[in-house]
């Protein structure tokens, strides 16, 4: 289960910030109590909605 608390340290300190082709915003952040996994949260293009929240396997900070 993914914790508020999670989702509000992607939105507030992102390590990574991208937008899509279709204005919607990707956010990463590690989560230290999930042992530092890679927690990807997708806003809708206001920036605040919350379209989808998941813990991203493929997530490395040194992607472009």
């Amino acid at each position: 289960m993914i914790r508020d608390e999670w989702l509000k340290q992607v939105l507030e300190q992102p390590l990574r910030e991208e937008i899509q082709s279709d204005g919607r915003i990707r956010r990463w952040a590690r989560i230290k109590e999930m042992d530092g996994r890679a927690l990807r949260v997708i806003l809708l293009s206001d920036g605040q909605t919350i379209h989808n929240a998941f813990f991203d396997r493929s997530f490395t900070e040194d992607q472009p």
